[in-house]
C-alpha cells in the first residue's frame, strides 16, 4: 500500500485559491460568472464538480500567475 502522505494535493478549494493568488474570493467568483470583462482580468481556470464544487488546479493556478505578468520598462 502507498503512502499517502506522499500524494501531494494539487485541486485547491475556493478559499485555498484565493489565498495562494493573494485575491480576494469575490474576485474568483465574479471571473467565473461573468467571464472576461472590459478593464479586468480574466479569472484562472476552473474545474467544476458536479452541481457545486469548484476547484482550481495548482498547476493552473501557477500558469495563469505567469501569464498575467508584466515588467515595469
Amino acid at each position: 500500500m502507498e503512502n499517502q502522505q506522499s500524494i501531494q494535493r494539487r485541486l485547491l478549494t475556493d478559499p485555498e485559491a484565493a489565498t495562494y493568488l493573494g485575491v480576494s474570493l469575490s474576485f474568483l467568483r465574479q471571473g467565473r460568472m461573468e467571464g472576461r470583462r472590459a478593464n479586468r482580468s480574466a479569472g484562472p481556470p476552473f474545474i467544476r464538480l458536479g452541481n457545486r464544487a469548484i476547484r482550481y488546479d495548482l498547476q493552473d493556478l501557477d500558469s495563469w500567475l505567469a501569464a498575467n505578468r508584466r515588467e515595469v520598462a
